[in-house]
Formats: C-alpha cells, sequence, structure tokens
C-alpha cells in the first residue's frame, strides 16, 4: 500500500500522453490540464495512449521528480470519471489498486465517514 500524507493530493489526466515528454513538458501539461501549480506538491499521473506506460510528476521539496512504469503486459485501467473532464483527483487507495492492476469497476468500497469540505 502507498503511504501518503493527507495534504498529498492525486491527479490523474485522462488524456493520453506523449510519453517521450520530461520534466518540462508534464510540468507545463499540469498547468494546462489541471489549472494547478506543479511545485505545490501533490502528484500528477500521465497515461500513454495504449494506457501500458505510466509517469508521475512530483515536487519533493527541492526538486521535480519524475517516475515511470512500463507494464510488460496488460494495461492500466482509468478510473470511471465525468465525460468531457481532462482529468480527475484520485485517492491513494484508488493510486495504489491502479498501479497494482485491480480492476476498479469491480472492486467495492465500503461505506465510510467522509467530511464533507
Amino acid at each position: 500500500m502507498i503511504s501518503l500524507p493527507a495534504s498529498v493530493r492525486v491527479y490523474l489526466s485522462t488524456a493520453p500522453t506523449d510519453m517521450r515528454k520530461s520534466f518540462d513538458g508534464l510540468f507545463t501539461l499540469v498547468q494546462q490540464v489541471f489549472q494547478r501549480d506543479p511545485l505545490e506538491g501533490h502528484l500528477f499521473l500521465f497515461l500513454n495512449r495504449r494506457r501500458d506506460r505510466l509517469k508521475i510528476l512530483w515536487w519533493d521539496r527541492d526538486g521535480l521528480a519524475l517516475f515511470c512504469k512500463r507494464l510488460e503486459s496488460g494495461t492500466y485501467q482509468l478510473p470511471v470519471v465525468s465525460e468531457g473532464l481532462p482529468g480527475a483527483e484520485i485517492d491513494a487507495t484508488q493510486l495504489a489498486l491502479l498501479l497494482n492492476g485491480v480492476d476498479l469497476r469491480s472492486a467495492k468500497r465500503r461505506k465510510r465517514y467522509s467530511r464533507v469540505t
């Protein structure tokens, strides 16, 4: 399980991303797609068209970090999001499930208290 502080949010781009993009290209996408400052310390996920490659851009207090993963077989499954939105916010549990190949449509979340903000 991935353990992230409660202050760290996870944003997933639902549009396919050119995986040739590196730090600067993804930095610009964060600003354009999510309308966020990449230096806030949140995680920003990008998938390619075939959904077999994933990149995570993260500001680590003193520099940008870029994590990459290529699946040898299979694909990542996007969570269900509203149509037409270029990105979605997911939580750390959904991120862990996505990275571990769990079918997000069949995974059932049990009722929990959630403070509405």
